[in-house]
């Protein structure tokens, strides 16, 4: 699985690094990236990515399998 997260969309409500804090972190604003190398999700942390596109505001994750 790979994610995505479009930084243009992000309004900073922190749900996808609440549901994968291993994935997603924040620029200096305050706004959600994904963090460097972790754009290949592990089996391991799948489940709180797919959490966190769900529950995306602004809709700004996408994942592909």
């Amino acid at each position: 699985m790979k994610v995505f997260l479009d930084e243009k969309k992000c309004q900073g409500h922190a749900r996808c690094a609440a549901f994968a804090p291993e994935t997603f972190e924040f620029d200096d604003e305050g706004f959600s990236r994904v963090r460097a190398g972790m754009e290949d999700v592990s089996p391991e942390q799948q489940e709180g990515v797919r959490k966190a596109c769900a529950n995306c505001p602004e809709l700004a994750i996408t994942i592909a399998e």
